[in-house]
């Protein structure tokens, strides 16, 4: 039996959003062909700049989602070192869940680790209800983040239902989401419920970015490539579908983004998707053919040609870009997240080059 989810009665707010009429990314992100090819990369705030392992020197992954200052700092600092075409809030997919007053914690060499797995429907039900005002402190950066980013659009993010709940009931990360699939087929409505909830989570959290003044979101379901196409569309679409229906009032650029999801492409797509990321393992002309000529996409450098001869990524970069060209619009990004050794300089470089082209 398909499951159709009930929208929630969360309103949509619209703020005065900045006037962007000259930004590439989203001139892109609706089918344009700005001047230049957009570029930003997934995990561009962290990690792989010194100046953010400087900053947040002593200060725990989670304690840094908080600070309003701190989260704008580090989404400010790659901008201004490699000139990207849009900033993304620095976050995690487990900040509301830590929010609402879930146990969790992001566990250095790890991830995201829960005090407790939710498997049964007692604890499904004990999930707390994610309130606007649990995650003002991420709001107040988003507003500080308008007022200084100039030109550069915004783009905030939320976890999908499947990828939040795969670490909820597996615990923590999980090669096989063996927990996660067993209750899904075992408990389909028990399954729902959970993923009900999460799209609430989900939906609440991106309310309150856009409401600060966020120019674009994404949502990441980072996992769902784990499954099959049939068990995408009838136990994780409807409740993606309904956290991009829930901010679609808000007229923003939506980007659905997944790992090992070319399989899913088109079943992302149909979740409510204005852009479709592809990660590495789909060449994008392919990816585009697969959705039917006439979608936007992001993507899709292999992160770990980050670390090849100049040579050898420019090469890639190169045929990236072109095979972005068959697309009706295209945001050049990588195939997954920025590593954390990568050297910054190489980065920098990749922009000036797609900025190039």
């Amino acid at each position: 039996m398909e499951f159709v989810p009930e929208l929630s009665s969360l309103s949509v707010v619209s703020p005065v959003r900045r006037a962007l009429p000259g930004a590439p990314f989203l001139a892109a992100a609706r089918g344009e062909r700005p001047a230049r090819v957009p570029v930003w990369f997934m995990r561009q705030a962290g990690r792989s700049l010194p100046e953010y392992r400087a900053l947040r020197e002593g200060v725990p992954m989670l304690d840094a989602c908080f600070d309003p200052e701190m989260l704008a700092e580090i989404t400010l600092q790659p901008v201004r070192r490699h000139g990207v075409d849009a900033a993304v809030l620095f976050s995690d997919i487990v900040v509301p869940l830590r929010a609402a007053g879930v146990d969790v914690d992001i566990v250095p060499g790890t991830g995201p680790v829960m005090g407790r797995p939710v498997r049964d429907v007692a604890a499904v039900r004990a999930l707390p209800v994610l309130e606007p005002e649990q995650v003002a402190k991420v709001a107040e950066g988003v507003g500080l983040l308008v007022e200084r980013l100039g030109e550069t659009p915004l783009i905030g993010f939320a976890g999908a239902p499947f990828t939040l709940a795969s670490y909820l009931i597996e615990g923590g990360p999980s090669r096989n989401h063996e927990h996660t699939k067993a209750l899904m087929h075992s408990e389909p409505k028990l399954w729902h419920e959970l993923a009900a909830r999460l799209a609430d989570v989900a939906a609440t959290f991106l309310h309150a970015q856009l409401a600060a003044g966020a120019d674009a979101i994404q949502l990441f379901d980072s996992w769902a490539g784990a499954l099959s196409e049939r068990d995408y569309r009838e136990f994780v679409l409807p409740h993606s579908a309904r956290v991009l229906e829930e901010v679609a009032g808000y007229g923003v650029p939506r980007i659905h983004f997944g790992v090992g999801t070319g399989e899913l492409l088109v079943a992302m797509r149909d979740a409510g998707a204005d852009v479709v990321g592809v990660d590495w393992r789909v060449p994008l002309d392919e990816a585009v053919r697969r959705l039917g000529g006439e979608a936007v996409v992001q993507g899709n450098l292999d992160p770990a040609l980050l670390h090849a001869s100049w040579p050898v990524l420019e090469a890639e970069v190169r045929r990236i870009v072109e095979e972005g060209r068959m697309a009706r619009g295209h945001i050049f990004n990588l195939g997954h997240g920025v590593l954390p050794n990568v050297d910054p300089d190489v980065l920098t470089r990749v922009v000036q080059l797609v900025h190039s082209l």
